[in-house]
């Protein structure tokens, strides 16, 4: 649901109203179907450096969560995950793998629709929640 790109300036030369490079580094913005083509910056949470600020496992994971709309749910650790991420993993759970995948390819068509943040936050916490059980679904049982 997230990728990352690095561009060496030094190698390749990129353009656009928000001048990567400038203001320091590391240049950090984000891109989707809300911030267009030129993307919006990374917004600190702290005092700190952005290097050192991001290099916090907690503020990096919460940027990837907000920025991408994505969750951090764990199912292997519900103390991870929502109510409403558990409720829908409850409802999941006992479906075929057949199944998981053709939901799974429902919401990721939904995706490229444009929706409301909190909507597209919503669509990317199902999206976890179904990778998840499908890998379940996947996995070799053990035998007795």
């Amino acid at each position: 649901m997230v990728t990352f790109g690095d561009v060496n300036l030094q190698q390749a030369s990129i353009g656009g109203p928000y001048q990567a490079g400038a203001g320091g580094w590391p240049t950090v913005r984000y891109f989707n179907k809300e911030t267009g083509d030129n993307g919006a910056p990374y917004k600190k949470k702290t005092p700190k450096a952005m290097c050192d600020e991001l290099g916090d496992d907690k503020y990096m994971s919460e940027y990837v969560t907000e920025a991408g709309s994505t969750s951090t749910c764990t199912l292997a650790d519900e103390s991870t995950c929502t109510e409403k991420e558990l409720g829908f993993a409850a409802k999941w759970t006992d479906k075929s793998a057949a199944e998981l995948e053709a939901q799974t390819s429902r919401l990721r068509g939904m995706s490229a629709g444009s929706m409301k943040p909190e909507l597209r936050a919503w669509l990317g916490q199902r999206l976890n929640v179904l990778v998840q059980l499908s890998e379940k679904a996947a996995a070799p049982k053990d035998e007795v």
